[in-house]
């Protein structure tokens, strides 16, 4: 099973950036299709955005579409989000989630927060 470490979440103001990482470590992300979800507090963890490894297709939630953007980088075997414009309401725990011939694994994830 692959294990995920989540990284570069932080405190950014309305309008701001950040870029999250994903490290898979023990397995490689070979096959796997990689994805972003976010819990707020109270809510339900909530898809944010997914790449297949394999093709490079990617897919996003409609509230991110055009702000967010997800990446990898085979050489490093680590996948990004880029979060530009954010907004109070993408205020989050962040976690990285790979599906992998059946079977999946979750980071402890990364705290996103923004300010207004």
């Amino acid at each position: 099973q692959v294990q995920l470490v989540e990284s570069g979440g932080g405190s950014v103001q309305a309008g701001g950036s950040l870029r999250l990482s994903c490290a898979a470590s023990g397995r490689t992300f070979s096959r796997a299709v990689i994805s972003w979800f976010r819990q707020a507090p109270g809510k339900e963890r909530e898809f944010v955005a997914l790449i297949s490894w394999i093709t490079g297709s990617t897919s996003y939630v409609d509230s991110v579409k055009g702000r967010f953007t997800i990446s990898r980088d085979n050489a490093k075997n680590t996948v990004y989000l880029q979060m530009n414009s954010l907004k109070p309401e993408d205020t989050a725990v962040y976690y990285c989630n790979a599906v992998r011939d059946g079977s999946a694994s979750w980071g402890l994830g990364t705290q996103v927060t923004v300010s207004s």
